[in-house]
């Protein structure tokens, strides 16, 4: 059974799992799915069509599935947000649904999203995702799985920071961030500083492949090649693991460009 303190609010049509708590005055709509054991902390408010996965922790004040802020939503539109497993939401953050019908706002399993950020209409996180405090993601931002963002970093809209990468704190993330890279502010832009060694390494990377990804760093920001050189260099002269395949996809394929 649910454990419900006697001032929360909690509407009907919501559907609460197993040992689900819900804290002194907070909120759950009545279109809200919680899992297994997830924890409504109190003051916190969960509206809208929202879906979050077993074991959360949903902290005081987090505001999660209000309407968007994008002015082209439209009154009467259906759209969610979907939160995986284990994941926790601090103080103060903000989560909002997607704006057009069926978009949804995804945050994967096992993310840890600080206190005071932002999701915007269609953010995606993957899973393993981790935002430092007061990150603010505009609409449609995509962090890939085990992506690192700093504290008071802020992503212009439809930008992707790749997986494992780690973005430092107080960055400016105008174009897409590479995967298994580190990078901070540099004189007022958003460098690349080379491989996420120590993260790579915490995650078992082998040093083969961190080799590889540092020899494609230097191809791609220290030799003095276009980007078009760079990545053929990279394709050809480095060992081709599937870190270093995906690298280069991230490249080509990128909409925004690449830092």
């Amino acid at each position: 059974m649910a454990k419900i303190h006697q001032t929360a609010i909690v509407e009907d049509g919501a559907q609460l799992g197993a040992d689900v708590e819900v804290g002194p005055y907070a909120h759950v709509g009545g279109d809200v799915k919680i899992g297994d054991g997830t924890v409504v902390q109190q003051g916190a408010i969960v509206d809208g069509h929202t879906t979050i996965g077993s074991m959360c922790q949903i902290f005081p004040y987090a505001c999660i599935g209000m309407k968007t802020q994008d002015l082209k939503y439209r009154e009467g539109s259906v759209s969610y947000v979907e939160i995986g497993d284990r994941t926790v939401i601090r103080e103060f953050a903000t989560v909002h649904l997607g704006t057009a019908d069926g978009e949804k706002t995804v945050i994967g399993s096992d993310c840890l999203f600080m206190a005071y950020c932002h999701a915007a209409h269609g953010v995606i996180l993957g899973d393993h995702v981790i935002c430092s405090n007061s990150v603010q993601l505009a609409g449609d931002v995509h962090l890939q799985d085990w992506a690192i963002v700093g504290g008071c970093s802020a992503s212009h809209q439809f930008c992707t920071v790749g997986a494992h990468a780690m973005v430092g704190g107080m960055c400016k993330i105008r174009q897409d961030f590479p995967p298994y890279m580190l990078g901070d502010m540099v004189e007022g832009a958003m460098k690349v500083i080379g491989p996420n060694v120590v993260g790579l390494t915490r995650r078992g990377f082998s040093k083969d492949v961190i080799h590889a990804l540092k020899e494609a760093h230097r191809f791609l920001y220290r030799d003095g090649l276009n980007r078009s050189q760079a990545l053929d260099r990279v394709e050809n002269d480095v060992e081709q693991f599937d870190e270093i395949k995906r690298l280069v996809s991230f490249y080509r394929n990128s909409q925004r460009g690449v830092s």
